[in-house]
């Protein structure tokens, strides 16, 4: 892995990582978009066949499938699905809202109140693996926020059949419904709804480059959660960091795709030579060991800081998916983190254990996108209406607020609204 020194003038070219050009792919996208718009399961059909090779007469998968699925897995995959289930059902039952109101001034009260989405579409990727623990990730956030249904469409497989594990993922997180269409398709079809499956309010759920496309060009139509790219680490650490640990943790986000990017920004040049000796004898042994030395040749680097304080600026500017603080007081220092998708204090605390299991969620921003978005949470189900009342009190305080102001703006009407409101005092 190379080892670099933050300089001046080099921090442009030190924040550079992988992101999807989804750009490359929207005429493709776009015709599969309108095809599914206009021509409903029909185009499904045919989609299906030509990107996963089955013909599929209907893509509903059956009740009794989803719950039989609970028995064809190992015990022990239940036991970890069930135990994380819990873990992110605790936690962000502890995000959810609650309606407020306020006393403004006298007379004016001013509040929210917090309402679910009606439908939500969980897109489950398929492909170079399954991820049954980002089934949980979407579905029970929806389920804790109150959501009407929660529908999932995931790619079959040659057979015409979902994994077992997945549908008994999507059984567990309390999905309504699971359909087997995947790709751009399947956004088109929760998008703009077809025969047999319901158009949805908001789409969430990572997925290849044709997916992440239809997802942009159906904003609009329904919400969705934000872009996702290749995923990310980035580690700050003195020369109390562990360095087995720091290997592993680098090696762990690379086996994700040649495209990942793994960072670790030190001030200690003896953990640093570490580091790059402990990943050079574990990457042979790894068994994604092809994927990971793609990721580290494209996108991994050990870059060397004077202070603790530089390396927090780069990870602001850099705005890391993934966050990890292996420092003598990670406390105190992520008291300056302004920019990161979720954040993992101390030695003892890899990655893995929010991709699994803390009860945090694992869907987050990419790509800088850590900057303007947070991590898919109970809220991202959530509408929040405003709420006011005015009583007589109220009309009086704001005459002399509300009328200039509206008559300023050339809308007489909406002065007007106020002063009949006032001479029937």
């Amino acid at each position: 892995m190379r080892t670099l020194k933050l300089e001046d003038g080099n921090l442009r070219e030190l924040l550079g990582r992988s992101q999807i050009d989804s750009d490359s792919v929207m005429n493709i996208v776009n015709d599969i978009v309108s095809d599914v718009k206009n021509n409903g399961d029909k185009s499904l059909r045919h989609y299906t066949e030509k990107f996963d090779g089955v013909y599929l007469k209907d893509f509903l998968v059956e009740e009794e499938d989803l719950e039989e699925s609970l028995i064809k897995i190992e015990d022990n995959l239940i036991r970890s699905l069930k135990q994380a289930a819990s873990n992110i059902r605790k936690f962000h039952q502890a995000q959810l809202p609650h309606d407020w109101s306020m006393e403004v001034d006298k007379g004016i009260t001013a509040g929210q109140i917090v309402r679910p989405l009606e439908r939500v579409g969980c897109y489950i990727p398929g492909g170079r693996a399954v991820y049954p623990s980002s089934i949980l990730m979407t579905v029970i956030p929806a389920k804790v926020a109150g959501v009407g249904e929660i529908i999932c469409c995931t790619p079959p497989g040659p057979d015409g059949k979902v994994e077992d594990i997945v549908l008994a993922a999507a059984y567990l997180a309390g999905a309504d419904k699971v359909y087997r269409v995947g790709g751009a398709q399947a956004i088109a079809a929760m998008a703009y709804g077809t025969e047999t499956i319901p158009s949805v309010d908001k789409i969430v759920g990572p997925g290849n480059i044709f997916v992440t496309a239809a997802k942009k060009m159906v904003y609009g139509q329904v919400d969705i959660d934000f872009p996702a790219g290749p995923s990310e680490v980035l580690i700050i650490a003195d020369e109390t960091g562990n360095p087995d640990y720091i290997t592993l943790d680098l090696l762990a986000q690379a086996e994700h795709d040649p495209q990942a990017a793994s960072v670790l920004v030190t001030t200690s040049c003896e953990l640093a030579r570490s580091v790059d000796d402990k990943l050079q004898q574990e990457l042979p042994l790894m068994k994604r060991k092809e994927i990971i030395k793609e990721s580290f040749e494209e996108n991994g680097m050990i870059i060397l800081v004077d202070t603790l304080d530089e390396a927090v600026m780069f990870s602001n500017e850099y705005a890391p998916e993934h966050l990890m603080i292996m420092t003598r007081d990670p406390e105190e220092l992520v008291k300056d983190i302004k920019n990161a998708g979720s954040i993992f204090l101390g030695d003892l605390t890899p990655v893995a254990a929010g991709d699994y299991g803390s009860g945090t969620n694992h869907v987050l921003p990419t790509s800088f996108c850590a900057r303007m978005y947070s991590g898919l949470s109970t809220e991202s189900f959530l509408k929040k209406p405003t709420i006011q009342r005015l009583s007589r009190d109220g009309l009086n305080n704001l005459k002399d607020v509300v009328i200039p102001l509206a008559e300023y703006e050339g809308l007489y009407a909406h002065a007007e609204s106020f002063k009949r409101r006032l001479d029937n005092d």
